[in-house]
């Protein structure tokens, strides 16, 4: 199977580092949504990254799903069975990926987008809808416990993604003495083989 996509991207990334966990070795090609758009598209013509091209050819996308695909085919999981600490596990995950869509809106607006029409109230808008998701994630690190024993789950996995991908296209959202706890698993995640044998960049 081959991965498609830049592990700058956070949702690339949350692929690459889940599939290692669950002990699949996937191909990766590194193919950018903006610098290889037309080589992208013969791949995939939607032009979405992560893209997985299955070994029968067929072509999936979207983290989520992909994982969804992965966990099947391997037999495993990277969440919790029991019902309480699932339902804890995903809304973490959701809080994490609402913070990475919202980190992503943020940076195109701000690099994509000409300055002389950009929405000063959009960009306060999300930049408060990225406040909002890392303020809920510090307050759930209050009572859910993130285990920093060496192992390492998909609630964990997509916090770190999240935090780390935000500090790297706007920098200016970070704040780790808002958020120490998110701050301080992050920095034991990307400590992790998992991680370093994933970088951003």
């Amino acid at each position: 199977m081959k991965l498609i996509g830049m592990l700058d991207s956070p949702y690339v990334r949350r692929v690459a580092i889940s599939a290692k966990r669950l002990g699949i070795d996937l191909e990766h090609e590194s193919v950018s949504v903006f610098r290889h758009f037309e080589q992208f598209q013969q791949i995939n013509p939607v032009v979405k990254a992560p893209t997985l091209i299955l070994d029968d050819g067929i072509v999936l996308m979207d983290s989520t799903l992909i994982l969804d695909y992965l966990e099947a085919a391997t037999g495993k999981s990277l969440l919790p069975k029991d019902l309480s600490q699932r339902a804890q596990a995903l809304r973490l995950i959701g809080l994490s990926l609402a913070a990475c869509e919202k980190a992503v809106q943020l940076y195109y607006e701000r690099n994509l987008r000409p300055a002389d029409i950009q929405y000063q109230p959009w960009v306060e808008r999300v930049e408060s809808q990225l406040a909002a998701a890392f303020t809920a994630l510090e307050k759930q690190l209050e009572t859910y416990h993130l285990p920093t024993d060496g192992t390492l789950a998909q609630d964990g996995i997509s916090l770190a993604v999240a935090w780390s991908f935000t500090g790297l296209v706007v920098p200016d959202q970070i704040d780790n003495h808002r958020y120490p706890r998110i701050a301080q698993y992050t920095a034991y995640a990307e400590s992790l083989e998992a991680f370093i044998n994933t970088p951003m960049t």
